[in-house]
Formats: C-alpha cells, structure tokens, sequence
C-alpha cells in the first residue's frame, strides 16, 4: 500500500499541541495518511525534545559529525509528521497560524484556555476563519467547570481523577501507572472525536468542535472500577496485581519467578484444577463458581499461590497451555521487542531521520491485511520543514518566506 491508497491521505492536519496527548493523536492521524504539521517554536521545539536521557546518538551519514538527537520520548509519538518552526509570541505569526487554520481540516491544541483566546482558537472564531474545520482541544480538566484554568500533569491527573487511588498493594501506597496513561488515553479519545468529527462534516459540510479533559478520560477508564462505586456507593479498594471482581485473575510467584494466572470464566477453572490436579477444588462450594471465588479469596489465593511455587515458571507455562488455561509470563520490555511475535507484526521498524541517524520505534498497531502501510517518516528536526509547508499549504512565494525569515517569524 502507497501512502496515497492510506484512509486519511489529502487531510491536513495542524498540530499545535505538544509533550504527549496531542502528538500521540496526530501520530495517529500521520499513520492513517494525514498530512500533519507540528508546529513548534524555533530553536528549542517540543518540550519532549529534551525530555531524556536516552536521546538518539551515533554519526550522521549527513556530515559525520556526533550531534545528539532528540529523545527517545519525542521520537515515541511524532513519527510521519512535518515539522513548522512559528514563534507565536510574534504579532506577525498569527497571521501565519490564521492562513493555516484557513487551509486546515483538522487543528488540535492544548494551550491553556487564556494562552487558547491570545492566540484566537476560540470555537467560535475558529468556525468565521474556517466553518469546515475540525478542532479539538486537549486540557487537564475542560474549558468548563471550577477546575478549567488549572494545568495537567499526568501525574497530578492519575492522583486527582482516582487511578492512583485503585492502583498499588492493598496494604501499601497509592502507585501511579507506570507509562503517561493519562495522556495515551485522551490522545486515543481525541483521534476518536476527530475522526468523527471528519465523518460528521463530510455528510453535513460544517466543522465541529472537541473539549477533552485528561481527567475526563480517566475517570472515564476506570470503567467497571467507577461503575461498582456508583453502583454500591462504596469507595473502590487497591487490589495490587489481583482484580476485584475476578478470582483468581493476578500473578502468582513460581519457583524462579512470576507467572499471571487470568482465570476469567468457570470453565477455565475447571480446567485449571484439573491441570493442577485439584478436583477437590473444583468441587467446593466455595469455589466453584465466580462469585464464590470472590467471596472466599482469602482462602484460595494462599491454596492457589502454594501450589504455583513448587514448579518453574516454564513448567507451569507448558502445563497451562496445555490445559488452555489463560497465563502469561510477566516479560521484561526488552524481551517483548525481541519476541517472534513482535517481529511477525512488524511491530518494531527501522527509520533514518534527517541526519542521517538509524534507529529503531514501535510501528502502528493498525495493521492492514495482505495490504502493508507504508513505512511512516521518520520524526522530524525542529523546522525542518518550515518553508515546504508553507508552500504547499498556503502558497506562501520566495520573498514572503524571506521576510517571515528575516525577521524572525519562522526558523
């Protein structure tokens, strides 16, 4: 597959957003076929640029020289996607970023709502610049509401929209999740709102306008967690590795180290006793059926946990697999990106960025049967693209680039 044949190609994409829930939408957006343009300030770009160590080393095959790239959280979410060097804080850049927005079908931002009206991406003037655009706007916690003016941070947003609070050892501290989450989530949920916000205009011919919160969308994961507290009215327990509806669904110590053990239906658990050579189990009251397992986890989780131990975790995997019992083996990520099934999904793959630098990232997820997408490019230099973008989106002629140039407007 071309990248021309690619769902999304001839969208253009404006991306003023920056650090991680933004650019993991526009990732998207550019692995689909948009044309994404990443606009950052000149010099520095993207906070996540200098967000390491690690940062990209090794020789250019440009000019030899040993120039550190960027690090490896930036190149983890900007792959495929342009690179436009706009110091806003200049009076003569938002004339640019007006004829962007008026060439643009999508534009995603997450300024704060006071830096948003400087810059003029209120909903309403952006529907009088271009009534076909599609905006979103990514925030810690909304345009509305007591807590609009006040920032997000992935950490402060798992802490204040309760994921720290069911995540961690019962007995031990609240733990955060060990990724951004927060932010991964919300640019899923914005690829979400902008895809059918692209479908809603294609039928109606009018653009829409998207208001996510971090918070929004993690409360909005916790799913059954939330769901439960509403239902019973009681605050949610931590459960550490173990689940609270689920028994036994958790990891579970071997003789040399740890396997899951993800017991999620009663047949499975019969299976498992069988495996195990329990029958005795099988046939308690007790613990014959789910919620009989969840009553009484206190009892069965020491019985289930003693008899995990006595064999390695090889063993229990040969046994488990055999009996179609679901397990895993708890895999360090180093082993995941060398693992065969990795590699038969193409899910590691291999890119040159501008200086010449080789290195390795995780492809899409979005795979295309007998139809492979074509490889993404790589994530770009800070304004490496400046000029090209405004040629091709706005048809900007030599002298007037010269003059944004010269004085500073772009880099």
């Amino acid at each position: 597959m071309s990248r021309a044949e690619l769902p999304l190609t001839g969208v253009k994409v404006l991306d003023l957003s920056r650090i991680l829930a933004g650019p993991v939408c526009t990732q998207i957006l550019a692995d689909l076929g948009a044309d994404v343009v990443k606009v950052e300030r000149p010099g520095t770009g993207d906070d996540t640029r200098e967000w390491g160590p690690p940062f990209l080393a090794g020789p250019s095959e440009v000019d030899g020289s040993e120039r550190r790239g960027p690090s490896a959280y930036f190149l983890s979410c900007n792959r495929g996607k342009r690179s436009l060097a706009l110091d806003l804080s200049k009076p003569a850049a938002r004339a640019v970023l007006d004829d962007l927005l008026r060439a643009a079908d999508v534009m995603i931002e997450n300024f704060l709502p006071d830096a948003s009206a400087r810059l003029g991406l209120e909903p309403e003037r952006l529907q009088t610049l271009n009534p076909r655009l599609v905006s979103c706007a990514i925030s810690g916690f909304g345009r509305t509401g007591p807590m609009a003016g006040i920032p997000g941070y992935d950490l402060a947003i798992q802490a204040a929209a309760g994921l720290m609070s069911i995540t961690g050892e019962s007995d031990g501290a609240p733990m955060k999740v060990g990724v951004a989450i927060t932010d991964v989530i919300t640019g899923l949920y914005a690829a979400v709102s902008l895809l059918a916000g692209l479908h809603g205009r294609g039928s109606r011919g009018e653009g829409r306008a998207f208001d996510l919160a971090l918070a929004d969308c993690t409360l909005a994961s916790l799913v059954n967690v939330v769901q439960s507290s509403l239902v019973t009215g009681k605050r949610p327990l931590r459960y550490g590795n173990a689940h609270p509806q689920i028994v036994p669904y958790e990891s579970f110590a071997t003789a040399d180290g740890h396997i899951v053990l993800a017991v999620g239906a009663d047949r499975q658990w019969q299976r498992f006793c069988a495996a195990v050579n329990r029958q005795a189990w099988a046939d308690d009251p007790r613990f014959a059926t789910n919620p009989a397992r969840v009553a009484n986890r206190e009892e069965l989780t020491p019985l289930v946990a003693e008899v995990l131990r006595a064999r390695t975790t090889a063993a229990w995997e040969t046994l488990l697999t055999a009996a179609d019992v679901p397990h895993a083996r708890i895999a360090y990520v180093d082993e995941v990106v060398a693992a065969p099934q990795v590699a038969a999904r193409g899910m590691i793959q291999e890119a040159v960025d501008s200086a010449g630098r080789t290195f390795h990232f995780v492809g899409s997820p979005i795979h295309w049967p007998e139809r492979p997408s074509p490889e993404p490019l790589p994530p770009p230099a800070v304004g490496e693209h400046s000029e090209e973008i405004l040629r091709d989106w706005i048809g900007y002629r030599a002298e007037r680039l010269t003059e944004l140039r010269r004085d500073g407007v772009i880099a």
